[in-house]
């Protein structure tokens, strides 16, 4: 999954594809890369970023769909609105993905249900101003089990189907990085839950902090590649069904050198 943030504010890649000439050239430089699906945002969820309001955000988001779909183009719409989330999909987006999982608008399990979108609940606690302050854990791995395991409960009280469901543990979403490391460890706990999960680790946080330089300054999120990339050979490796990702031809080497490894044991 490459990421498309047509934002002027996002922690990586802010300000570079906000216009829609350049978002559509991204778009398609990482689907020739190989890109099995475009997660499209137009709204930043980094650490302390502020909201924008619904239209600006279906103003960024909507026509770039729509040029992406008549290109024949697979999409996800990165994004917590149902309304934006219901006009992705008629312009041509094929896949929801809601970081708060269904808690930030109560009327998004019912667009999915009633458009038939598969359907990413990622785990969450909060909007982007406040979510460091709810990194408050004494078992991550279980908690957030648990609580995903709630997203699905209500996403199919509303009716959304079971196949449709897509996981996601929401690394550096109200986490430290002892909590996106202990998740990552035991990403077969979630796993287990029985459905397909997206692991977005790209060019986090977490990362940076683990590369951090001799004066303990972590390392810019242009540096994290590597780190990235690794991250998505070993999550390719325990199972996940997809990653999340800026540099799409780092990630799909390192996927199929996953593949290629496990394959080697059959």
């Amino acid at each position: 999954m490459g990421i498309l943030n047509v934002t002027p504010d996002s922690f990586s890649d802010g300000g570079k594809y906000l216009s829609r000439e350049d978002a559509l050239a991204h778009a398609h430089a990482m689907w020739r890369r190989g890109a099995d699906i475009i997660d499209v945002g137009g709204e930043s969820t980094r650490p302390g970023s502020e909201r924008v309001d619904a239209e600006t955000e279906k103003a960024r988001v909507v026509p770039v769909v729509r040029q992406l779909a008549a290109d024949g183009i697979v999409m996800s719409v990165d994004t917590t609105r149902a309304a934006v989330a219901a006009a992705s999909i008629e312009a041509g987006a094929h896949i929801i993905n809601d970081v708060s999982g269904g808690l930030a608008d109560p009327d998004m399990a019912r667009v999915a249900a009633e458009t038939g979108a598969p359907f990413v609940l990622m785990h969450w606690r909060g909007h982007s101003k406040d979510m460091n302050a709810l990194a408050e854990y004494k078992d991550v791995v279980a908690e957030v089990r648990d609580e995903l395991s709630a997203r699905v409960d209500e996403a199919l009280a509303a009716g959304v189907a079971e196949d449709a469901i897509i996981l996601d543990p929401g690394l550096g979403f109200a986490k430290q990085a002892q909590h996106d490391w202990a998740l990552l460890h035991h990403l077969d706990t979630i796993l287990d839950m029985g459905f397909p999960v997206l692991v977005g680790a790209s060019r986090k946080r977490f990362l940076g902090r683990l590369l951090a330089d001799a004066e303990g300054d972590p390392r810019p999120p242009s540096g994290r590649e590597v780190a990235t990339a690794s991250v998505s050979a070993l999550a390719a490796a325990a199972g996940a069904w997809g990653v999340r990702v800026h540099d799409v031809g780092a990630s799909l080497d390192a996927v199929r050198v996953a593949k290629a490894w496990s394959r080697a044991g059959e």
